[in-house]
């Protein structure tokens, strides 16, 4: 178990420590304390309100590409474990892929002791071994408005020396799914019904879950020829980007939703599903991400608290006849699930699987099982 360090250890720690800079697409800086690895990297600048969960959010797929900015002060205070990677279980509980997945990490305070029996490393260490770049130091609350104020807002950490921070900045790319998605084919758990599950940048969490369930589970590329495949339901799985971007992914859904499979989407999976039903997506102002979202189930008295990660959504106007809004958020009325009124098809933006984050709705996905066994 991994301790922290002794008063002579964290002089050393302090002594050592590097300036880092953290340079914005409006031309705003801001100097703090380089953490992890000695690197400039740029990315679309986000935030989540999570109070625990940094290891999960931090792998999870969906943040590719983006600097990833924690609101909660208390970020690596219970240190990180050593990941046990085991293929049949498909990662370690903790973990949502297999490495780091965010492009960069803004943290207020960068803890220099984990209080926790099962961690071996800091924050800081695991995001140098990992390659990838944070600072730390700043007022994350500030930067937070600043977020909400500015629609698209880029950003760059620059370790070191400011040098390249004048640099221009890129205009957004497209994500490609390639760089989250599975290279091969393959089948992972026992049992007597096959989900399909498109990987466009799966959570863990997710396969962990269907396994629970008792399913057997196809992880396929995002581009598979889906007519290829032999299954008892689809799941179209989380994964970053605009969801337009998905191209020939969402023509092979317009062909699958012909057949009266249940098809279950989950976030960007979710948008997918919509796009190929004939709906219209949208980018959000400054996005859901964090665990205290909170929806309502569409005609009912019922809210859930959930997970979520996006920076898209589905608009509700563009749903085409025979589908009906499923879930509402509660905060901005956003549509938060969409379902076909005579077809096994649905799909939630949020995190059914949550991973860190609250279980209310792991019904969802019990539910979509029960509806391939019956």
């Amino acid at each position: 178990m991994y301790t922290g360090a002794n008063a002579a250890e964290l002089k050393s720690n302090q002594e050592s420590s590097s300036s880092a800079t953290l340079v914005l697409s409006n031309g705003m800086r801001f100097s703090g304390e380089s953490i992890g690895a000695q690197a400039s990297i740029e990315g679309e600048l986000i935030f989540t309100t999570g109070m625990v969960g940094y290891t999960q959010s931090l792998t999870d797929p969906s943040y590719f590409g983006q600097i990833l900015m924690f609101t909660y002060p208390l970020i690596g205070n219970y240190g990180v474990a050593h990941a046990q990677l085991d293929s049949e279980w498909f990662g370690q509980s903790g973990f949502e892929s297999d490495r780091i997945r965010a492009s960069g990490v803004i943290v207020a305070t960068d803890s220099a002791r984990a209080y926790h029996w099962q961690s071996q490393r800091t924050l800081g260490d695991w995001l140098k071994k990992e390659s990838v770049p944070g600072i730390a130091g700043l007022d994350t609350r500030y930067l937070t408005q600043l977020i909400r104020s500015t629609p698209g807002l880029r950003a760059r950490i620059v370790g070191g020396a400011t040098s390249g921070s004048d640099e221009q900045f890129k205009a957004p790319g497209e994500t490609s799914l390639s760089s989250v998605s599975t290279p091969t084919r393959r089948v992972i758990g026992k049992g007597s019904k096959r989900i399909a599950l498109v990987d466009c940048g799966v959570k863990w969490n997710i396969v962990r879950q269907l396994i629970d369930l008792e399913c057997e589970v196809e992880l396929l590329p995002w581009s598979t020829d889906l007519s290829t495949v032999d299954c008892s339901g689809w799941l179209l799985s989380n994964g970053p980007g605009d969801p337009q971007n998905a191209g020939g992914l969402i023509d092979q859904v317009k062909k699958i939703m012909t057949a009266d499979r249940p098809i279950f989407g989950i976030c960007l999976g979710y948008q997918i599903l919509a796009l190929a039903a004939g709906a219209k997506t949208e980018k959000l102002k400054f996005g859901h991400r964090g665990h205290n979202h909170s929806v309502h189930l569409v005609g009912t008295n019922q809210g859930f608290m959930t997970s979520q990660n996006h920076g898209y959504c589905v608009i509700e106007e563009t749903l085409p006849e025979g589908w009906s809004p499923w879930f509402k958020h509660l905060n901005d009325g956003t549509l938060e699930g969409i379902r076909h009124q005579s077809l096994p098809h649905r799909g939630v933006q949020f995190h059914p699987e949550a991973a860190a984050g609250p279980q209310d709705t792991r019904w969802l996905l019990e539910n979509f099982i029960q509806e391939i066994r019956s």
